[in-house]
């Protein structure tokens, strides 16, 4: 059996016993923290969500707007993270959140401030970052800057991003998304240890190719060096949130992200 199959194999296995809760989260991911980019389940309803990560073992969540909707009320807003608390989940911080004026940044900072979360992951413009350090400082909220690809005019890689921000307040950071990272052609990895500083935030994914039109594959199957992403961020005792965005065939999105998260406890368990 080749190597992938094994470990695939491998992870599959594990995720059959996680269903059973025999996993602990601490455990299961040698330290480091795995959760889950919300984005993943976006046909799911909030309650789905709930019964799929605790199936997975899985405790940390950002949320996308399908699951804490922009124009719920305060009371409905906490309500939400309240239910996924009560759950022993953690809503750690909502997003991707865009940002085009000065008015969305004020908007969103108290929408994740009514929330009860410590984090955004955004892709705010150039012009609106220093309202977004003035909201950053107002509501103790960090913002973990998003990069999105060859696509993106604003900020399409890491780089972009801490150059914008080097000099902006310290809870101005990044979520390197490793697939759009991938799409430049450049090295998640490499990336993971020069902005190490400021990384606050990881959507991890997997892909078909290194082209710029890659498709998204369940984590194992596709062409990323997705053992060695981990081994770096264990290197570098990275503690923050390592959220899988699982962005394949949305409808049935539940299994491609089992047969992830299955696939990473087996890189792990041999590691």
């Amino acid at each position: 059996m080749k190597r992938n199959q094994f470990i695939k194999t491998l992870g599959l296995s594990s995720l059959a016993l996680s269903t059973k809760a025999n996993f602990q989260p601490s455990a299961s991911f040698q330290g480091l923290k795995i959760g889950l980019a919300s984005y993943t389940l976006r046909k799911y309803s909030i309650d789905q969500v709930i019964e799929i990560m605790k199936r997975l073992d899985l405790k940390d969540v950002c949320l996308k707007s399908f699951h804490l909707p922009f124009d719920a009320s305060p009371e409905e807003l906490k309500n939400i993270t309240d239910k996924l608390k009560s759950n022993g989940l953690n809503p750690y911080a909502a997003g991707v959140i865009y940002m085009k004026t000065n008015e969305e940044v004020e908007k969103h900072f108290k929408y994740a401030q009514n929330a009860g979360l410590k984090m955004i992951v955004g892709a705010p413009e150039h012009h609106v970052l220093a309202k977004v350090e003035e909201m950053v400082k107002a509501t103790d909220i960090k913002i973990a800057i998003h990069n999105h690809g060859p696509e993106d005019n604003i900020f399409p890689s890491p780089a972009s991003i801490y150059e914008k921000i080097k000099n902006l307040d310290a809870r101005v950071g990044l979520c390197i998304d490793t697939g759009h990272t991938f799409r430049l052609k450049q090295d998640p990895a490499a990336e993971f240890r020069k902005y190490r500083d400021r990384l606050f935030d990881i959507h991890l994914k997997d892909l078909n190719s290194q082209k710029p039109d890659a498709e998204n594959m369940e984590i194992g199957r596709g062409v990323m060096n997705i053992s060695l992403y981990l081994q770096v961020l264990k290197e570098l005792k990275y503690d923050g949130i390592i959220g899988v965005e699982y962005e394949k065939d949305a409808d049935n999105a539940a299994y491609g992200l089992t047969e992830s998260i299955g696939y990473l406890r087996g890189i792990l368990r041999m590691s």
